[in-house]
């Protein structure tokens, strides 16, 4: 960390001469964008110091080290939170100051690096930044991704994808490392060699293509505590980038086949995998990935251990959701071929290495590969597999003779396809769900039958997240105002921030807390008007709901009020209402045409209300482009409701409802995900909670679904929402929404109506909005429920999690970083 030593003018001169030196220009001809990369190579001056001290204490000290396989890392801007966890942010903007640069103009600079999209990104950044804050050896291992998901514009209410070229100006907080990559390889065939020395099979994997892995390495700075850690994302290369015989011979296209290959690789997270060559690009990526993580850490692991049959000693392979699954096979491929293991050893050694995480409920996101693809692609990793399902099938068989309806359930291949999550819980010695309804639902419903088996191997792991980027940046003057109240300790222990509580029924504490929140929503309006071009008032309900766009979130249901609360203030223009502005921010995938179908009935709802001035603003709705970690950190701080409305049963945990309960926003949602932990902490009177149990969304789906038809005849005010959708209100195109009407009701378009419940749980929703209003209205009730979610969210953070980890299925050994004599010195 840059220590009370300091020196503002040592700093002030190097952001000067990286200035000079890498645009040939003087501080005050410097563009913004320089003046960010000049200041962000000064602070990687110091973390590289303080990378090199934690590799030489880990070096020294040989401890165990996980590897965190994730394909998304949602890692948000580095500048700030690296200063912050540097314990220089104060001194740097002072520095800053006295140059004329704005420190937050300059983080403005900073593109988001496009790793990831959603909670299991974020979850994977959080992880890490707990990770070397706790002292923990750790590596993340996933792509670099050239173009991200991609970069989402709204253009006339649609969602358009474009390229989140965030790499265009160079990334200033990566190292890239040629003399570590590695060779991987597709396709080909396997030939079989009997060797008469070990009295085995030998089998070799001929005419493949290979791709070289090139390692980018980012630092993940732990807080105040000299540990800086690694994220490394691969980079993929051709092993020959131009072939100068096809050239001459004229095949253009055959010299960069090779290298388009390489780069079709890395260019985007999640290519659609509609047709088979979007699913080929997708199973490339996750191979390429996991290929190159684990050769890597074999290698690492033998400089300084001999004895291969002893890896799960010091290295652990942590499977985030099912696209690494591949690690399994990887490593007894390794350690067969490459290590000259028998498989009974190699196995020995795989089932110790491997844990998985599981992420979701939802059937369509439990990753099957076609065999046909799957065989072609990766011939021998394909071979392996088929070997771990004949042995497991067998030991189900025992398990249960004669049961033939076990092996379809549990079976790693069946009906012509490869499924990832039966091969990472039969080879893992650890599946953990990420919050006690998801454990329980896993353990009772979906993977019941695993459950039965392998009892001892399942176990929950309730997520978290990192208070450093989600209040002590995000959230700066409510930071402050917790730190004079309570001490600092609750940077490094949130569950300290409980001492809050003591200040519940403290009348001038609440207005300070309320007066913070008031700031964060008029910043938040500013960004609006910029953005959007919208008018918001910081004084209404800032009602908020920012998350991917999946039905089962139940982001229609959300608008679906809207309307009807339009509806109600057109119909009753005397009636009480308390004026909401409805906030919404999310991706779709760019295959998903419903969700992206939602996405342009939000704007279209926002542009009928927003210039309805006969409701004189007491709605506003707002579609927040391009979602993402930097402008997430500025939503969070000024929420004032927590939208958590997923349909009972499908959220796996959530983390969003943790980062707005951190910030002081209660939540409105459904007894879902991590929900269900956060009312426990907080208490229902401190939470507005509707809608059926997930005991009773199962039952219905166990029965056939339910009847939504049954409501739309006999309820005319959601009948005509409904009719809203398709009668011109919204878009003078009448079929515009037409699927989405469809989707909720019997039709003969629709093969299952309402499979999330919008219209069932419509009513408790709109009930627990009018308590949501009568809450706010009582101005010390509100901030006394407020100031208690950021009093009770101690729980919740990933430093929780991780030593979970730690306890319960990592082992690590943690590790103490002294800051070496050179590293002091600046």
């Amino acid at each position: 960390m840059i220590d009370k030593q300091f020196d503002k003018e040592t700093f002030k001169k190097s952001v000067k001469d990286n200035v000079k030196f890498l645009y040939r220009r003087k501080l005050e001809e410097a563009t913004q964008e320089q003046l960010f990369q000049a200041v962000s190579y000064t602070v990687k001056d110091v973390i590289i110091d303080n990378w090199l001290d934690t590799q030489n204490a880990y070096e020294a000290q040989d401890p165990k080290i996980v590897y965190y396989m994730s394909m998304e890392f949602l890692m948000g801007r580095a500048l700030g939170n690296n200063l912050l966890n540097l314990g220089a942010y104060g001194e740097v903007k002072e520095a800053l100051e006295e140059l004329g640069i704005d420190i937050n103009a300059l983080e403005d600079q900073e593109p988001d690096p496009a790793l990831g999209n959603g909670g299991l990104g974020r979850l994977a950044a959080c992880f890490l930044d707990s990770l070397a804050t706790l002292g923990y050896s750790a590596y993340g291992c996933g792509i670099r991704y050239r173009y991200g998901m991609f970069k989402q514009e709204i253009r006339d209410g649609y969602q358009v994808e474009v390229p989140d070229a965030w790499l265009e100006e160079g990334y200033p907080f990566e190292l890239r490392r040629p003399e570590y990559a590695k060779e991987v390889h597709f396709g080909g065939y396997v030939r079989v060699e009997y060797d008469q020395a070990t009295g085995q099979n030998k089998f070799i994997h001929e005419g493949y293509q290979a791709v070289k892995a090139i390692p980018y390495d980012m630092p993940i700075v732990g807080y105040e505590n000299n540990v800086v850690n690694t994220l490394r994302i691969w980079d993929a290369a051709a092993i020959e980038e131009f072939g100068f015989d096809s050239f001459d011979k004229g095949d253009y296209k055959k010299a960069v086949e090779q290298e388009n290959l390489a780069k079709d690789i890395v260019n985007v997270l999640y290519p659609n995998d509609n047709k088979m060559s979007g699913k080929e690009l997708r199973l490339k990526q996750q191979y390429f990935f996991v290929s190159a993580s684990i050769q890597a850490a074999i290698e690492k692991y033998k400089k300084t251990h001999d004895d291969i049959k002893k890896l799960h000693e010091k290295v652990v392979f942590q499977m985030n959701d099912t696209h690494p699954t591949m690690a399994v096979a990887e490593l007894m491929r390794i350690l067969m071929d490459q290590e000259g293991l028998g498989w009974d050893d190699a196995w020995a050694v795989t089932t110790k290495c491997v844990a998985y995480t599981n992420h979701t409920i939802m059937a369509e996101a439990l990753e099957k590969w076609p065999i046909e693809l799957f065989s072609r692609l990766l011939p021998r990793v394909y071979q392996i597999i088929e070997e771990i399902n004949r042995r497991f099938i067998i030991e189900v068989q025992n398990r249960y003779p004669g049961n033939y309806e076990k092996i379809k359930k549990m079976a790693i291949i069946y009906d012509g396809q490869v499924k990832m999550a039966h091969l990472a819980i039969v080879a893992g010695f650890s599946v953990n769900g990420v919050a006690r309804l998801h454990t329980e639902i896993l353990k009772n419903q979906e993977l019941k039958d695993f459950y039965e088996m392998m009892p001892e191997k399942f176990n929950n792991k309730t997520n978290g997240i990192t208070q450093r980027r989600f209040l002590l940046h995000g959230n700066q003057n409510l930071a402050a105002w917790i730190t004079d109240h309570i001490g600092p300790d609750w940077i490094t222990d949130l569950s300290q921030i409980s001492k809050l509580k003591v200040y519940a029924d403290d009348e001038k504490a609440l207005q300070e807390f309320m007066n913070i929140k008031f700031q964060n929503k008029q910043r938040l309006a500013k960004y609006i008007l910029e953005h959007n071009g919208v008018e918001v008032d910081p004084h209404s309900i800032f009602d908020v709901q920012v998350k991917r766009l999946h039905e089962y979130k139940r982001q229609l249901l959300n608008i679906l009020h809207v309307i009807y609360l339009y509806n109600q203030i057109k119909l009753h223009p005397e009636m009480e209402f308390y004026p909401r502005t409805f906030i919404f921010g999310a991706k779709a995938s760019a295959a998903y045409e419903r969700a992206k179908k939602i996405i342009k009935l939000i704007n279209c709802v926002a542009d009928v209300v927003n210039n309805d001035s006969s409701i004189n603003g007491k709605i506003k709705v707002v579609f927040i482009e391009n979602y993402r970690v930097s402008n997430a950190e500025m939503i969070f701080a000024a929420a004032d409701v927590s939208e958590q409305i997923s349909t009972a049963s499908k959220e796996a945990s959530g983390t969003g409802n943790m980062k707005f309960m951190l910030n002081g926003a209660p939540t409105l949602g459904t007894m879902d995900g991590a929900n269900v932990e956060i009312v426990e902490e907080v208490g229902q009177e401190n939470a507005f909670i509707f809608g059926m149990s997930a005991d009773q969304i199962i039952n219905y789906e166990n029965h056939g679904g339910y009847d939504p038809d049954f409501i739309y005849n006999t309820d005319a005010e959601i009948r005509q929402v409904l009719m809203q959708l398709i009668n011109g209100t919204f878009s003078s195109d009448t079929e515009l929404f037409r699927d989405i009407y469809d989707s909720l009701l019997n039709t003969k378009n629709c093969s299952r109506a309402d499979q999330y419940f919008i219209l069932g749980d419509f009513r408790s929703y709109a009930e627990a909005q009018k308590r949501v209003e009568a809450a706010y209205k009582d101005e010390k009730k509100w901030a006394k429920m407020a100031l208690l979610n950021t009093a009770c969210s101690g729980k919740f953070s990933s430093d929780r999690t991780i030593q979970e980890y730690v306890d319960d299925i990592w082992h690590l050994d943690k590790v103490t970083v002294t800051k070496s004599s050179e590293a002091a010195e600046k």
